[in-house]
């Protein structure tokens, strides 16, 4: 695997090192060694799969709170999606940034979030899945997000959001005073 740094303070776009053949690859896309080489978070307590029918799908921006925080290594396996994750760290050098990346079956990226970032996407195709290795398991009581469309972060979605849950559409305006839960 391939650890490419990412704007943001800990958060890395892995790319798979192919050994190609006449017959295809053979590509190792998780190692808790090498995760722990980069000084990643290994921990996996769950993996998670996401399927969307429609382009234009927006899920988040979901974050967990501590101590059920989780770090998550997110990859497309079917379709494309645009990945957004910001910082949401306050002593973080990159608090309040965001990244942006373009995940797809052709592509075969990942994007490792650790953390206290929250994260959403936007489907680029019809019939996207996904799959999430998460650090965590979910915890209901200690779930957050904010808004796909706060001006906090003035995220440029690369097409129109068609579909989105009510729940995302509902979240409050980052203020810093409310990034603390009360669990």
């Amino acid at each position: 695997m391939l650890f490419k740094a990412t704007p943001l303070a800990g958060a890395f776009v892995v790319e798979l090192e192919m050994r190609n053949d006449d017959r295809g690859f053979f590509a190792r896309a998780f190692c808790a060694r090498e995760f722990e080489e980069q000084g990643l978070k290994p921990a996996v307590a769950q993996c998670n799969i996401a399927f969307n029918y429609k382009r234009g799908t927006l899920r988040g921006m979901h974050y967990q709170l501590a101590p059920a925080a989780e770090t998550k290594l997110v990859r497309c396996f079917r379709g494309a999606i645009y990945d957004v994750i910001v910082d949401l760290r306050p002593d973080s050098p990159t608090y309040l940034q965001h990244f942006g990346i373009e995940l797809s079956a052709d592509n075969r990226l990942a994007l490792y979030i650790p953390e206290m970032f929250a994260h959403g996407y936007l489907t680029l195709t019809d019939e996207c899945e996904l799959m999430y290795q998460v650090s965590e398991f979910y915890t209901p009581g200690y779930e957050a997000g904010v808004r796909y469309d706060d001006p906090t972060f003035n995220i440029q979605w690369p097409i129109p959001v068609e579909v989105i849950s009510d729940k995302d559409l509902t979240w409050a305006a980052f203020k810093p005073e409310t990034r603390e839960g009360t669990g």
